[in-house]
């Protein structure tokens, strides 16, 4: 296999003789594609339901067919900018559980172009390389796993159950699509990569600078109206206004938020700050989002636009995307110093430290994420083999009537909430362990790739994965939002595939020469 073919899929420079990869009007064509099949979800649904699920499946499974190579990036714009779409439409939904449901076509869209990939793949299973079969073997695994899971909970609590059905397996579903898409057709990703990190660096600073233009542009006020109804009806306004004291009077009220949510930082002088909420209107997935884009814009060589996603990140006030920003820096430059093999060994013994350290402080200044993380633990203690997915967790029933003056009297929750680990133990017992190693195992796989290529890319989505899962003991959002997790996979998934397909035609073309 040829340097060059390795490192196609990420080299932001055409191949010699080849045709300039994924030009501008390539580019243009597949944000098109992406909006043009959610951007009217909305409106069809308030039409109908039945009508806007039909046509989106069948949106999904067109791009799925007809444009198998955009398929992976599409998923990508969908989870980004779905929520832009519903925010400039809101003023035509009726309800809270309206814009809760039209939020889960960019599931839909993505569940249907993976599904439609599969069953391509289980129709050409032959050309594919062994590699694949087995890495597409160990990740049906995993999701018939997390499936006898979701039987169990779905007896419990269906609309739980079917919510963290969703924030697990949609990292595996953007792994394997963007695995089989990679080692099917030879793409490039870096020029949509880069538009769309530029896209969100523009709408963060637009929010920052302008923010009454941007709620103003994007109908937000009537978007966050529905939160704002959902919010007062389940009693968690009025039981935050009774233990904080703080009353919202208007919106950006609401965007007010202590920087980075921990006490450690009490008596530095930094007030509270407005986040930034992006497109995707969620700060936490946005700075994962922007963290990730950053990183990726410097790995291909735009430095300048990698700093300046930087302030950002910073004010979406997101503790995790800043570790991964800093964690994936750290071993990039480790790297150049003392090799891969000593920096994926002493990665590994900081990611210990940074878990072991950070459980130990949080107990110590009672901070609510550690405090959930041991009501995983005590959970798993008391049942090793889980509960079923949806039984405990932010998105449980006595999620908003928690004490937490009594868990931080007792160190923990009485169930698991606010801790992807703490949840994911909590509900599968000693199985989460199951979809937890295969996102090691792949971080691995690619540490590999980043071993024998050096390209930064590769490094990114190694330690990336790493840190994110480690994230994940102390914020749900790390392994549950989209931009987190499940865009590492996804870059892990391209990269992956790339390397299998470039190696299968390497030694294809090997023996053609014999």
């Amino acid at each position: 296999m040829s340097a060059q073919d390795s490192l196609a899929l990420f080299n932001p420079v055409p191949i010699a003789g080849e045709r300039a990869a994924a030009p501008i009007h390539d580019v243009s064509l597949t944000i098109g594609i992406a909006a043009g099949s959610i951007a009217f979800a909305p409106l069809l649904h308030v039409a109908s339901p039945m009508l806007a699920i039909s046509v989106e499946t069948l949106i999904a499974c067109a791009i799925a067919v007809a444009a198998p190579a955009y398929a992976p990036a599409i998923a990508i714009f969908i989870l980004f900018f779905q929520n832009l779409f519903v925010s400039l439409l809101s003023p035509y939904i009726a309800d809270p559980s309206q814009v809760e449901f039209i939020k889960g076509y960019n599931f839909l869209s993505c569940s249907v172009m993976w599904l439609t990939t599969l069953a391509l793949y289980g129709l050409r299973w032959k050309n594919y390389p062994v590699e694949v079969h087995r890495l597409m073997a160990w990740g049906m695994f995993v999701l018939g796993m997390v499936g006898v899971y979701f039987l169990v909970g779905f007896g419990q609590d269906p609309v739980a159950a079917s919510v963290y059905l969703r924030n697990i397996v949609l990292p595996l579903f953007l792994f394997q699509l963007s695995l089989l898409t990679a080692a099917t057709y030879q793409i490039r990703v870096t020029p949509f990569f880069v538009t769309i990190g530029v896209i969100l660096i523009l709408c963060g600073y637009i929010e920052f600078a302008f923010r009454d233009f941007w709620l103003d542009i994007t109908n937000g006020q009537a978007f966050w109206r529905f939160d704002e109804i959902k919010a007062t009806n389940s009693g968690i306004w009025e039981k935050e206004m009774r233990t904080t004291g703080n009353v919202f009077v208007d919106l950006k009220d609401r965007f007010k938020f202590g920087f980075l949510n921990t006490p450690l930082l009490e008596g530095l002088g930094l007030s509270d700050i407005l986040r930034i909420f992006g497109p995707n209107m969620s700060p936490i997935s946005f700075g994962y989002g922007v963290a990730f884009f950053g990183l990726f814009l410097f790995s291909v060589g735009y430095p300048l636009l990698a700093l300046a996603a930087l302030p950002l990140v910073v004010f979406c006030s997101v503790k995790g995307a800043l570790i991964l920003i800093l964690f994936v820096s750290m071993a990039w430059l480790s790297t150049r110093l003392l090799g891969t093999v000593a920096t994926l060994i002493v990665g590994m013994f900081a990611l210990a430290l940074y878990a072991l350290l950070g459980i130990y402080t949080g107990l110590q200044i009672e901070d609510y994420h550690v405090l959930g993380f041991m009501g995983g633990w005590n959970g798993f203690l008391q049942k090793p083999f889980g509960r079923g997915l949806g039984v405990g967790g932010n998105l449980s029933e006595g999620y908003a009537s928690i004490d937490w003056s009594a868990a931080q009297q007792a160190g923990a929750v009485d169930g698991a909430v606010e801790s992807a680990v703490g949840v994911l133990l909590y509900q599968m017992g000693i199985a989460a362990l199951i979809p937890l190693g295969f996102y090691l195992a792949m971080a691995l796989r690619v540490w590999r790739l980043y071993a024998s290529s050096g390209l930064l890319t590769h490094g990114l989505a190694a330690f990336g994965v790493m840190i994110v899962l480690v994230n994940g003991i102390f914020q749900e959002e790390a392994l549950f939002a989209p931009p987190a997790l499940g865009l590492l996979m996804c870059l892990t998934g391209l990269a992956i595939g790339n390397a299998i397909r470039a190696s299968a035609a390497f030694e294809a073309s090997q023996n053609h020469a014999a």
